[in-house]
């Protein structure tokens, strides 16, 4: 891409995989979850070689400084090279800790709601004591 084309913010950060859609990219500048060398940014300004964004996405936060310009989404390699990391590690490393806090979808050994040979044993034990 030459130099004198302009890329816009939400395009630049789509097509270097921080987000997966465009609109994404486009409703997180518009949600004051972008900034441009510390300044809130809207979602059609260009981008220039140099500039700095602190980006706060689902997954993690991201401060990433513009290498190059990309305008078309291409793989994680090629992306890559379009822009140098600065996040902190533990930054980085936040999401691997959250994944675990949060509920997966399966129950807890002996923490919620009885199986149903839980409700079994519960219900003989029940029939149990009116027989006596």
């Amino acid at each position: 891409m030459s130099s004198n084309e302009k890329v816009r913010v939400d395009k630049y950060l789509w097509s270097i995989r921080v987000f997966k859609t465009r609109s994404q990219a486009s409703d997180a500048c518009d949600g004051g979850k972008v900034k441009m060398n510390g300044n809130s940014v809207k979602a059609a300004k260009p981008v220039s070689i140099g500039d700095k964004f602190e980006i706060r996405t689902e997954g993690r936060k991201w401060v990433i400084e513009v290498t190059g310009l990309l305008a078309n989404r291409q793989a994680y390699s090629e992306a890559i090279k379009y822009y140098i990391d600065n996040t902190p590690e533990e930054d980085k490393l936040a999401p691997a800790f959250v994944a675990s806090v949060f509920q997966t979808g399966k129950r807890q050994s002996k923490i919620g709601r009885p199986t149903k040979k839980d409700r079994r044993n519960i219900e003989g034990f029940m029939e149990g004591d009116e027989e006596e």
